[in-house]
């Protein structure tokens, strides 16, 4: 049986609050740096943040995990944490206390962890670590309005030129969005909305559209610092029926429907 990373929800579908959802080890907090500004280092393929300053070492079984697999494993962990909240923004994480919170060496957590820098989620601490990037909601807010720029005049198009019956393709997509968002998880719900909106993105047949819009979609998950680590229940439920409301005005082309249904999608994630 093949084993996978231990720590977080583990690879697979994303879970928030159950028994075996690991925790993230506490760690020092980086001093905040002079006139606001972030430091960054650009040469992450050198980074190693191999010392951990007194951190303890963290308990657990050691887990067998076949190397191909293993980055990206841990690379989708670190994901749903930093969707979480439990890599908490300010805070600096070694790779090896990481490491042995996965069960692994610490070589797949700094190469996962170098990913994540290259993504602007997290900047390196020669010597430390990993800091993970602290966002404002002027920043998240910022993130919307390309996403709405990016995604509402592809839709429209879309709804103007794609037959009817197309759309009820994408309808088991978005039930599994209501599903995600009615657990409260916001992990889950992130997974599910990023497929849903890639699906409806593809049909616009530009690859690079939606890879930007990928990109743009996973930044805009991470909680800003000092805000609110999850989105309520309540707000993940009414995000995800604005997905089905979109798939019935698509479905019968009512163009203004689908507008007022998208601008209304973007408006509501600042």
């Amino acid at each position: 049986m093949k084993q996978g990373v231990q720590g977080f929800a583990g690879a697979g579908t994303p879970k928030c609050g159950t028994p075996n959802t690991a925790r993230v080890p506490p760690q020092q907090r980086s001093a905040t740096p002079r006139d606001g500004v972030r430091e960054r280092d650009t040469a992450v393929p050198g980074a190693r943040g191999e010392h951990t300053h007194g951190e303890r070492p963290v308990p657990g079984p050691q887990s067998a995990v076949q190397r191909p697999s293993v980055r990206g494993q841990v690379l989708d962990a670190l994901r749903r944490a930093l969707v979480t909240g439990e890599l908490k923004p300010g805070e600096v994480y070694s790779a090896p206390v990481l490491g042995e919170r996965f069960g692994v060496s610490a070589t797949p957590v700094r190469e996962a962890m170098q990913q994540l820098a290259l993504e602007d989620a997290v900047e390196v601490v020669p010597n430390r670590g990993f800091r993970v990037v602290e966002r404002g909601s002027q920043e998240i807010a910022e993130l919307a309005e390309v996403r709405a720029l990016i995604e509402v005049p592809v839709v429209l198009r879309l709804a103007r030129t794609l037959p009817a019956e197309r759309w009820a393709h994408l309808r088991p997509l978005a039930e599994a969005t209501v599903r995600a968002a009615s657990t409260g998880c916001p992990a889950a719900y992130a997974e599910s909305d990023r497929v849903f909106h890639g699906a409806v993105l593809s049909l616009s047949g530009n690859e690079q559209l939606v890879r930007v819009a990928e990109d743009l979609h996973r930044r805009s998950q991470w909680p800003p610092a000092g805000g609110p680590v999850r989105r309520g229940r309540t707000g993940l439920v009414a995000d995800a029926a604005e997905h089905m409301a979109l798939l019935e005005a698509l479905a019968a082309r009512d163009l203004d429907g689908v507008r007022n249904v998208v601008r209304e999608h973007f408006a509501g994630a600042r």
